[in-house]
Order: structure tokens, then C-alpha cells, then sequence
């Protein structure tokens, strides 16, 4: 096992950027727990994101998320956020304690040809907004919170994972 890596590795992104495949491959590289936060919201109330939204609403929706990750206990894992993770900063305070915070930054073109099921995804989105809305509402809360912040666009989620292996496990390295 790596012992020269964060105690956990915490993705964040747009959905679409690929946190929870790379957090998968990166988990396998690193012999690393992978958690997915929207599964473990899924489990805990029994139903998918977008039933969750569509019965209780937006707001209530991200206070169920930031209860879930204030709640989260891992140790030696990837951890893959919910993209509307960063609308809470309690749920970031708390995600920065269990490990680094590294944002993978896909370009909003690359993501709307990679988000092409945005009704049963799960998208924490007003009835009036739209995806680049969200991206132009997002960005600067993830770069806000990043400690580290991969450059996605046009990569592989093998290279992402890579990358994201490099920077976070060998800073120095050049």
C-alpha cells in the first residue's frame, strides 16, 4: 500500500468530469476504499438523486448532501462527491479534514458532450437553469476549495488518474 499519499483523496468536479470512474481506477492504482457520497446518499434515503430532488426540493436536498458528507467517516480512500457538494461549506470544511481536495476541471464543452441524460442524472438544478449555468455558478467554488486542480480536458480517465496520482502522492516530483 502507499504510505507517501493523502489518508484520503477527495474528488470534485462538475458531474460528468469523471470523479467516480477516475476514483475507481485511482483507488485500484493506490490500493485506496473507493466511496461514492451519491451512492451513500442513494443507500441512506432509499432512492435515487433525481426522486430525492424531485419529493423534497433543492434546498433540502443539499442539506441531506452536507449531512451525509459532515457525517462521512474513511480512512485510505478515494472519494467521490456529488457535484453540488461545494454549495455547502460546512460539507467542505469537514471533507478538508478527512483528506486533500483535488478538482478535476473538464471544459464546459467537453462536458455537455459527456452529460447527455441530464433528467435522470440526478443534477441539482432549478427548473430555469441550464448545465452551463451551473458550470459558470460552480467553477469558482471548486477552485476555491481545490487544493489541487487537474486539467481533465481531453485526457483519458487512465491519464486523469495518473495525473491525479502524481500531484497528490509525489508533489515534489517534476
Amino acid at each position: 500500500m502507499r504510505t507517501d499519499c493523502a489518508l484520503n483523496i477527495i474528488l470534485i468536479g462538475m458531474p460528468g468530469a469523471g470523479k467516480s470512474t477516475v476514483g475507481v481506477l485511482l483507488a485500484k492504482r493506490l490500493g485506496y476504499q473507493f466511496v461514492d457520497t451519491d451512492l451513500l446518499l442513494q443507500t441512506q434515503q432509499r432512492c435515487r438523486l433525481q426522486q430525492i430532488i424531485a419529493h423534497v426540493g433543492l434546498n433540502a436536498f443539499k442539506q441531506i448532501e452536507a449531512d451525509v458528507l459532515c457525517n462521512l467517516e474513511t480512512s485510505h480512500s478515494v472519494v467521490a462527491t456529488g457535484g453540488s457538494a461545494v454549495y455547502s461549506e460546512r460539507a467542505m470544511a469537514r471533507l478538508k479534514k478527512l483528506g486533500q481536495l483535488v478538482f478535476i476541471d473538464i471544459p464546459l464543452e467537453e462536458l455537455l458532450e459527456r452529460v447527455n441524460d441530464m433528467d435522470n442524472r440526478g443534477l441539482v438544478i432549478g427548473p430555469d437553469e441550464t448545465y452551463e449555468h451551473l458550470y459558470t455558478e460552480r467553477q469558482p467554488l471548486y477552485r476555491k476549495y481545490a487544493e489541487v486542480v487537474i486539467s481533465g480536458g481531453g485526457l483519458t480517465v487512465e491519464a486523469v488518474a495518473s495525473t491525479i496520482e502524481k500531484w497528490v502522492c509525489n508533489p515534489t516530483d517534476e
